[in-house]
């Protein structure tokens, strides 16, 4: 699997949320609405979810193994603090 594009929305609102992603895989898959959030340990990010009828959100697309969920993140932190730098 290769992420071959990465598109960084900043969000200027005060709050958790610093950014929305969305990536493409192979040139053939998009996923959108992943954020990027800022926790107490750190930023990481959240895959995009639904609320479902019992109120519980549950991802609507995600990595099956830790490897693969370390992979797309650790891209999307690089592209997005290069985002930071340059503006």
């Amino acid at each position: 699997m290769n992420i071959t594009d990465v598109r960084i929305r900043k969000v200027d609102k005060e709050g958790k949320m610093k950014a929305v992603v969305s990536i493409t895989i192979d040139n053939e898959f998009a996923v959108h609405d992943i954020k990027i959030i800022e926790g107490e340990k750190g930023a990481f990010i959240a895959m995009p979810s639904r609320k479902n009828a019992d109120g519980e959100y549950r991802d609507v697309a995600h990595p099956i193994n830790s490897e693969t969920r370390r992979q797309i993140q650790e891209l999307i932190m690089q592209k997005y603090r290069e985002e930071i730098a340059e503006a």
